[in-house]
């Protein structure tokens, strides 16, 4: 079972810092995800940086979304 995510904060080149409640912190590319009229709108950074927590997920201020275990096993260990 992955832990509980318990903060994010927006970095550099489309990345996310996340926090996770046992300590561990991942950084996660988002990059990829930027296509299409939907997730297009987190290429203005001024979108991608209205990130945060939503449940056991990230979200952004127009709803997008990306799946929990994505987060966290697509993340890098820093």
């Amino acid at each position: 079972m992955q832990p509980e995510l318990t903060d994010v904060k927006p970095l550099e080149d489309f990345r996310l810092l996340l926090c996770y409640n046992n300590g561990e912190q991942r950084v996660f590319d988002v990059t990829p995800y930027i296509t299409g009229s939907w997730y297009g709108q987190l290429s203005d950074p001024n979108v991608f940086r209205t990130v945060r927590v939503s449940g056991r997920t990230v979200e952004w201020a127009n709803g997008q979304d990306i799946a929990p275990h994505e987060l966290y096993e697509l993340s890098k260990t820093i």
